[in-house]
């Protein structure tokens, strides 16, 4: 089974996902927001997926950002209607700075930088998806 993550935003997500055995994280997709829940149930649909992560949009200082009402509102109608397939949320501070200084670093020209503005979110939602991943080994360990 799979595990998806979810970097949500106002305008666009982007989304990441585990291979089948949860080894690797890799991104999927970046969708209009307005579209996401729909593309969500479609892939549902289709692949086994044991849970979803998503960001929880935070403040440098732990307070919730302004995001977090939306992503409250998202999680809540996932929970109605997905009962059986978690949903929880993983702190997403800095992965955006962190998606940029890898998209800058891969050599990606400041042209193509622009004209895909969804790179961020995708990379962004694997970063999310590696790090939760990794705590995860971590907690099994202590």
């Amino acid at each position: 089974m799979r595990i998806l993550s979810i970097d949500y935003g106002k305008k666009r997500t982007g989304i990441a996902v585990t291979d089948p055995l949860q080894l690797i994280a890799g991104g999927l997709a970046t969708v209009s927001t307005s579209e996401l829940f729909e593309f969500l149930a479609r892939y549902v649909a289709q692949e086994q997926v044991e849970r979803i992560v998503v960001g929880k949009p935070m403040q440098p200082n732990g307070s919730p950002s302004e995001n977090m009402a939306r992503v409250e509102q998202f999680v809540a109608r996932w929970r109605k209607q997905y009962p059986s397939i978690p949903i929880e949320y993983y702190d997403e501070r800095y992965t955006s700075v962190l998606a940029h200084r890898t998209i800058i670093e891969s050599g990606i020209r400041k042209k193509e930088r622009r004209d895909n503005k969804g790179l961020v979110d995708t990379i962004s939602a694997t970063i999310l998806l590696q790090d939760w991943m990794e705590s995860q080994k971590y907690n099994r360990i202590f």
